[in-house]
């Protein structure tokens, strides 16, 4: 298991946005940053984790772009709103990736791995063995169980009927600032 006291600036921490950062519209989309809303605690949270790793990226599969239902000025507008907030918080994202598109066999879908490889393309001092996984869906543990990651933690925001304990967690929190209590 993971000593939180061993986690510093060489690590990264992997988030994944919806049901995670902000509320999810379970078999829907969040199409525009009118319906975006950060869970409570969200900021500081991130905050908190800005001062603990060297590297925080969102990690996003975003299928209602490709489905028409989301247009991409409008995720772009979520991003830069959401990143702004963020800063004003005073806490830090490197970088959002997200994947739109629809099959589930795409290299940067999650749980496939290449958004995460990207990441490590980009910032070649990303080490997934330091580096935790924060999801709400099982796709989101196996993308991090697939890339390597130290720890995958799991938030059941809107997924209450995932049968725990699971091979692919390693630790549950109820949101995302219980974690950052944690640390």
């Amino acid at each position: 298991m993971i000593n939180f006291n061993s986690i510093d600036k060489s690590w990264t921490l992997f988030l994944d946005r919806d049901g995670v950062i902000n509320d999810e519209k379970h078999m829907e989309y969040v199409n525009t940053w009118e319906e975006f809303k950060f869970y409570p605690g969200v900021l500081e949270a991130i905050k908190i984790f800005s001062q603990k790793f060297g590297r925080i990226f969102i990690v996003t599969n975003q299928r209602g772009v490709a489905k028409g239902l989301t247009k991409l000025k409008d995720l772009d507008m979520i991003h830069k709103n959401l990143l702004k907030s963020v800063q004003e918080a005073k806490g830090k994202i490197d970088k959002i990736y997200f994947c739109a598109d629809l099959e589930d066999t795409s290299t940067h879908r999650k749980p496939n791995t290449g958004m995460g490889l990207q990441a490590k393309k980009d910032f070649p001092e990303v080490d997934f063995k330091k580096s935790i996984m924060i999801g709400n869906t099982l796709s989101d543990m196996e993308f991090g169980r697939n890339l390597g990651v130290a720890a995958t933690f799991f938030l059941p925001t809107t997924r209450p009927d995932v049968k725990i304990p699971n091979p692919l967690i390693d630790l549950v929190f109820p949101d995302l600032q219980s974690v950052a209590r944690a640390l």
